[in-house]
């Protein structure tokens, strides 16, 4: 009986799948009609449109055709009209103590400035939103915390973000359509469920740390190391003379200002450097001695400065003709090394107490500027040249909307500093390459599958009308699932696309929609969003 079952959904699943390839086939036929040009113009917009969240409905591609404008998925137009909050919470210093109520959702990650519609219909919740919006010590803020399944059990995460209502309308049902924005990350302290029947939580504000930047001295205008001996009473007037020391602290005159004995160790480590680089490269060796000698650059070019010079090691030289002669080779290849290279990066090293890559390594400006340029190689959409001067921002944003499983959104929630959590998001972008089933890790999408039909990005959490919160990924193209069950229209989070659910063909799981267009003349045709909780954290 359960065979016969199996084989009549999967004979009415074979027959959604062949009335859907016949409706786009029938579009297909009716573009034939068209001539060339317009369908080369076709493609051309609807490649402008996967590039550019900024397209708009207006944008025809046909004599009276459009594109789906994605700032109107952002909208969430589907819960109606909404009302703005008039009690708003400031920004609150971090170590505040706040007793709110809390939202656990299953399957969401909050982050601060991301957006999280909800449809509020138990009663006990609807208490819950009474209460925020009256709560004095921080009025229409509630708390959003993760819930997950271990088995047979639910855990609560332990850091979640705080949420402001901003929008909000009371239905003629006593329900209630709410439009919340993330504020600030908070550590749950405790919770408890009220008399009223819904969670509140104590919540510890956390203090974010401030974006690390390389300090603008650390190289390149540091005092010489001459200058960190003790100074005789000369010197000290010396430095008493502010001309004297802007020459000294200059770029010019670090060599200059170096001892003989401190310019044949400074030449020693750069040399030791670049004699790994230059071993193996016998084509460069300079033909003369002489010809160096009479550049003129420094006293210490033509020998081996790797060695501390003495009067007796001169007059060895003069008499080790032999090995002499590889010895000159390796001195002029050590040479003309020094004078075909910008030798200002190694003298940087000497400056500062850390290597100048290491300060980039936690550089938070530069991290976000290579994260910003990754997102666009990558992703695309929206664009981040706004916020990449603002590396606390341009993290959270990166962490709420890239297309990764939930629970790794959860670890980039919890990682403290900028720089740690700007690290792992460059991580994830450089390995995000396939989408699995979280379940029975099946491909079912590829990097270069993505198309991003809203403008807040790839990622984003929509509302059922039974008050189930989804996080999708959008593509348009996947792999082995299936629809199940008609379209539907009604409800639908992307105005003029109908709704039909899809399974994982492998393990039959619900991994999210197939979106349909209702018009022909709606483009694109199709496309697939994907459940995050349901999507597996390996992504190579």
């Amino acid at each position: 009986m359960d065979e016969e079952r199996i084989l009549e959904r999967e004979r009415l699943q074979m027959e959604q799948i062949r009335e859907l390839d016949f409706e786009e086939l029938q579009v297909e036929e009716v573009d034939d009609f068209r001539d060339s040009e317009e369908e080369e113009d076709e493609d051309d917009d609807l490649a402008a449109f996967r590039a550019n969240s900024s397209t708009r409905l207006s944008d025809n591609i046909g004599a009276d055709e459009h594109i789906f404008n994605p700032d109107v998925a952002s909208l969430h137009t589907y819960l109606g009209e909404v009302e703005d909050t008039q009690n708003r919470t400031a920004f609150l210093d971090g170590g505040t103590v706040l007793k709110i109520p809390l939202f656990y959702l299953e399957g969401v990650v909050l982050f601060p400035e991301s957006t999280l519609p909800l449809r509020i219909i138990q009663s006990s919740f609807l208490a819950a939103i009474e209460r925020a919006l009256n709560q004095p010590n921080a009025p229409s803020t509630i708390g959003v915390i993760r819930v997950y399944r271990e088995g047979n059990q639910f855990k609560y995460a332990t850091v979640g973000t705080t949420a402001e209502i901003r929008q909000y309308r009371r239905l003629s049902d006593g329900s209630f359509n709410v439009i919340t924005r993330g504020q600030q990350r908070f550590l749950l302290k405790r919770r408890w469920t009220d008399v009223e029947g819904f969670p509140c939580g104590e919540v510890h504000i956390v203090e974010e740390d401030v974006p690390l930047r390389t300090p603008r001295d650390a190289f390149g205008k540091l005092v010489p190391i001459s200058n960190l001996r003790p100074p005789s009473h000369s010197s000290t007037l010396a430095f008493r003379d502010t001309d004297e020391m802007s020459v000294a602290n200059s770029e010019e005159s670090f060599e200059s200002a170096l001892s003989p004995s401190e310019k044949r160790l400074h030449y020693s480590a750069v040399d030791s450097i670049m004699d790994d680089w230059t071993s193996s490269d016998d084509d460069e060796v300079v033909s003369t001695s002489n010809n160096i000698l009479s550049s003129g650059s420094n006293p210490f070019s033509s020998r081996s400065v790797g060695c501390l010079a003495s009067p007796q090691d001169d007059e060895r030289e003069d008499g080790q003709s032999a090995g002499g002669k590889t010895q000159c080779q390796k001195q002029n290849r050590l040479a003309s090394f020094r004078k075909n290279t910008d030798l200002n990066r190694f003298r940087m090293a000497p400056r500062a107490f850390l290597p100048f890559w290491v300060y980039r390594m936690y550089d938070s400006y530069h991290l976000a500027q290579r994260a910003a340029d990754l997102w666009k190689q990558i992703v695309g959409v929206p664009n981040m040249e706004a916020i990449v001067n603002k590396p606390d921002i341009l993290s959270f944003f990166i962490a709420s909307k890239i297309p990764v499983s939930e629970s790794i959104r959860q670890e980039l929630l919890e990682i403290d500093g900028v720089s740690y959590r700007l690290q792992r998001e460059i991580e994830l972008l450089e390995s995000f390459d396939r989408v699995r089933c979280k379940h029975c890790q099946s491909v079912i999408a590829r990097r270069s599958d993505m198309l991003v039909m809203s403008s807040d990005g790839p990622l984003g959490a929509y509302v059922n009308p039974h008050g189930y919160v989804h996080e999708i990924m959008t593509f348009y193209k996947t792999n082995d699932i299936a629809v199940s069950g008609r379209s539907v229209k009604e409800d639908s989070w992307f105005p003029g696309y109908a709704w039909t659910i899809a399974n994982c063909s492998t393990c039959e799981t619900q991994l999210g929609w197939l979106f349909t267009a209702t018009s022909k003349k709606l483009k694109p045709w199709s496309f697939w969003a994907v459940r995050s909780s349901q999507v597996a954290d390996d992504m190579r």
